[in-house]
């Protein structure tokens, strides 16, 4: 498969997406994990499900 490229996460509606290929233990006491998001898109999404569940309560 290709690696994957920020362009890859455009509109894409999760908050992140993590990506276990870049993921790395270091010194055995860290883990450094690698996550992609679409800033702008994710946090829509985000406001469009809390204005739901708000929503419910007007």
């Amino acid at each position: 498969t290709d690696e994957l490229v920020s362009s890859d996460f455009n509109h894409d509606p999760h908050s992140s997406n993590f990506d276990a290929t870049q993921t790395q233990v270091v010194d055995k006491r860290l883990a450094r994990v690698l996550s992609w998001y679409d800033n702008e898109w994710g946090f829509s999404n985000r406001m469009l499900d809390t204005a739901g569940v708000m929503a419910k309560f007007i």
